[in-house]
């Protein structure tokens, strides 16, 4: 049985599907672009649009009774890999000693012309 997972302290899906699905013990998070809830606007800068998406996840992981402890595995997509170290160092403060399996890759474009996007699995213990 799948369960969808929204709440109003991550912005709203842009498109036609939800924030997150948890079946069983398991989160399966959709991408997380830097906007604020709050304006629907992306922050300004990579290294603000990182912090962004990662307390969106923070948000999202909340609401289905989780935190960044039990995420098992990151995508994080960014347009340019030129700032994979700024966002590599962000990222790492929100997650301590605790860090899960991750692939980063960088793409032509995101939507609303992120600079940065991050999804994660997470499961229940």
């Amino acid at each position: 049985m799948k369960e969808i997972i929204n709440t109003t302290a991550a912005p709203a899906a842009i498109g036609p599907y939800v924030q997150a699905v948890k079946t069983g013990n398991t989160l399966f998070t959709s991408g997380q672009l830097g906007i604020n809830p709050e304006t629907g606007k992306l922050a300004e800068g990579v290294e603000a649009q990182a912090h962004a998406s990662l307390t969106n996840l923070k948000n999202i992981l909340a609401e289905a009774g989780m935190d960044f402890s039990n995420v098992v595995k990151t995508t994080v997509f960014v347009k340019d890999l030129a700032d994979f170290a700024a966002v590599n160092a962000i990222y790492a403060s929100y997650f301590g000693e605790t860090f899960p399996a991750r692939s980063c890759v960088q793409v032509a474009k995101l939507p609303m012309d992120g600079l940065v996007e991050i999804e994660c699995i997470a499961i229940a213990e």
